[in-house]
């Protein structure tokens, strides 16, 4: 195990040739005269950054501006895509910005933008980043510069991490409890938080370190931006849970004064999503629909599948109803696009880009072709398109998005019987390595391909050889080699983080240090309702060994909410009724929903509770005791790149 410290010295090497050769040909090829995205990230600067980094209550940085000083060479340097140094150096342009009239936004304080809305006598912030500390920091260099005055609500674009995370650090619970500030968000948006975040949230929050290469070192050859954003905060991650909900598109809403049209978009960028329109400031803020970059159709990470064609035509939507009206349209990452035209333009070509990869990837698809051969057949956007900074595969990729259309279609399977039930990799890696002669002749084909700057090859080639023996040093290094220079080679900056990263592991084992952080927090668990908690209970419950228990109902009485379920565990699965109280229960479990997350987030535990009088049962309650035992905690850590 090794801390961000030992990170920083542990070896990583130069590019090769093979490297340095890719990167130039991109600098020749893309439109590096074309500098107007620069410009327009510099518009409206009021202030930069007041601190070097954004600290945490214990002093430890959890957003370090200074850290990036490096991107400020013209040049890129060979261990870095050039396209992804021009999209770094455009991203390291932070600070307090002026949209238009009344309209401000804080940009490179996390990966996302927060938003701030001058209302009649308060203020509405879109977005409040991922922690606390960051919305914190970005308020009080708002407030230095625009004077203080109170949020009187928030909205939420939809239901990812960097959207919500910060809340706390603009606005108090209780100001949301007592009705002082309004929370907005979009149809879904609790349960999909809960669903990607906590009932999937530990196998995500392990694969976004590898995508946002939390563990790096900042530099050329380590972490140098995530394309949608500089960097991921590593602070407090909280959640209040909304007080509104925009249920119906096309409602408008006039908040402190200011009249917002709201453009419901599900299954675009997240499954709870919203564009929304200022027709008194004629702008447009357009959420995660279109910003400057090819955009996830499968995040890496892991996530649900988008729809491209119901994204394409969310923004044919948003172009009929608010092009014509817009100055201005912002969005919750990157840099604003000004003039009709300009926004006309920019919006109809993130349209057609997502279009043209959906309708290309099924002609594809019914030729027969499969994901890897649409992969490495789809590789371009149409001329006019793939010239576009803003159509640059920084974030997503056209690899891994035309893989996602197929996914979304026809599933995992390519069709192919041989690909139906392989062996798991660890099985397979041996096979492989007997079949070629033994680990020596693996590796020496390894570094003959490697010399040849075959490194797809030697990646797939090594992953045999250190899933059949993880203890082969030699394999260890050499896949960490072709690894790291796939990673320099990348566009894209998850991409790059995913293969450093994995090459940083193979060198030096499982990080452990002050940036491992994980989704399942104290906020995102209380605020979970009863049936998202029964559901994670499911999730957490060994379903083999609740067969064996048998079948019976347990009541559950929550006296704070007047609520009653009723739990039934039956045939090794666990499902629930609500409001139902059933007569054949064997026991009732009386207790608050206070207490319950007091339980969830290891305060006291239920044998405590019980013993207090927070929690009374009445009738079996070895059943319950038994339920409780089968609840299973998972390890954040777990291995990616070995066994």
């Amino acid at each position: 195990m090794t801390t961000k410290s030992q990170a920083r010295a542990a070896a990583s090497k130069d590019a090769t040739e093979v490297t340095r050769t890719a990167n130039a040909t991109a600098l020749r090829n893309l439109p590096f005269q074309d500098t107007r995205d620069f410009d327009d990230a510099r518009r409206g600067l009021i202030a930069g950054p007041a601190t070097d980094a954004i600290t945490n209550a214990d002093g430890r940085a959890v957003f370090d501006f200074a850290a990036y000083a490096f991107e400020a060479a013209e040049t890129a340097a060979a261990t870095v895509h050039p396209s992804l140094w021009r999209q770094a150096q455009i991203n390291r342009i932070a600070g307090l910005f002026q949209v238009t009239d009344r309209i401000y936004q804080l940009r490179g304080f996390d990966i996302s933008n927060m938003t701030i809305i001058e209302g009649d006598t308060g203020l509405i912030v879109i977005d409040p980043l991922i922690s606390t500390e960051c919305a914190a920091a970005g308020m009080d260099l708002y407030v230095q510069h625009r004077g203080r005055k109170p949020v009187v609500a928030v909205i939420h674009t939809h239901s990812h991490g960097d959207h919500y995370g910060g809340v706390k650090g603009v606005i108090s619970e209780d100001d949301a409890k007592a009705g002082k500030v309004k929370i907005y968000a979009p149809v879904g948006f609790m349960e999909h938080v809960i669903s990607e975040n906590v009932f999937a949230g530990n196998a995500m929050a392990r694969r976004a370190q590898y995508q946002y290469g939390v563990f790096l070192p900042t530099g050329e050859r380590g972490q140098v931006d995530l394309g949608l954003g500089k960097a991921t905060s590593t602070g407090t991650i909280t959640l209040i849970a909304p007080t509104d909900v925009i249920t119906e598109s096309h409602t408008t809403r006039t908040i402190d004064g200011v009249e917002i049209e709201f453009q419901l978009t599900p299954g675009t960028e997240a499954p709870a999503e919203m564009n929304f329109y200022f027709p008194q400031f004629r702008a447009l803020c357009a959420a995660e629909n279109a910003t400057h970059n090819l955009h996830n159709l499968l995040t890496l990470r892991g996530a649900e599948v988008r729809d491209p064609k119901v994204w394409a035509g969310y923004l044919t939507e948003a172009i009929e109803l608010f092009a014509s009206r817009t100055d201005v349209l912002f969005a919750s990452h990157h840099w604003p696009t000004w003039g009709t035209e300009n926004v006309t333009t920019f919006l109809s070509d993130q349209r057609d880009m997502y279009q043209y990869l959906h309708d290309q990837t099924l002609r594809l698809i019914n030729h027969g072709y499969t994901p890897m051969e649409i992969a490495e057949t789809l590789t371009t956007l149409p001329p006019n398109l793939e010239r576009r900074w803003y159509c640059r595969g920084y974030y997503g990729s056209i690899s891994h998005n035309v893989r996602a259309v197929y996914q979304r279609y026809l599933g995992f399977y390519d069709g192919n019987p041989a690909n139906l039930n392989p062996l798991p990799p660890v099985e397979a890696g041996k096979h492989y390595v007997a079949a070629m002669g033994g680990a020596d002749q693996v590796l020496a084909q390894a570094r003959e391909a490697f010399q040849r700057g075959e490194y797809r090859w030697v990646a797939q080639l090594l992953n045999h050889l250190v899933f059949a023996n993880p203890k082969n040093q030699t394999a260890r290094e050499l896949l960490a080699d072709a690894h790291e220079q796939l990673g320099y080679q990348s566009e894209n900056g998850t991409w790059r983080g995913l293969y450093l990263t994995a090459a940083f592991e193979l060198r030096n084992g499982l990080y452990t240090g002050p940036s491992v952080v994980t989704t399942v927090t104290p906020d995102t668990i209380t605020a979970m309702p009863i049936n998202l908690y029964f559901d994670y209970m499911g999730i957490r419950m060994n379903g083999e060994k609740a067969a064996l228990l048998g079948d019976f109902v347990l009541n559950w009485n929550f006296t704070d909410l007047n609520e009653t379920y009723a739990l039934t565990l039956r045939n090794g699965a666990l499902t629930y009724r609500k409001n139902v109280h059933d007569p054949k229960a064997v026991a009732t479990i009386t207790l608050t929903k206070a207490t319950l997350d007091a339980i969830s987030l290891e305060q006291t535990t239920f044998d405590k509770a019980i013993a207090d009088g927070r929690i009374t049962i009445d009738g079996d309650k070895s059943r319950f005791t038994q339920l409780l035992g089968l609840l299973e905690t998972f390890n954040l850590m777990f291995n990616i790149v070995e066994p």
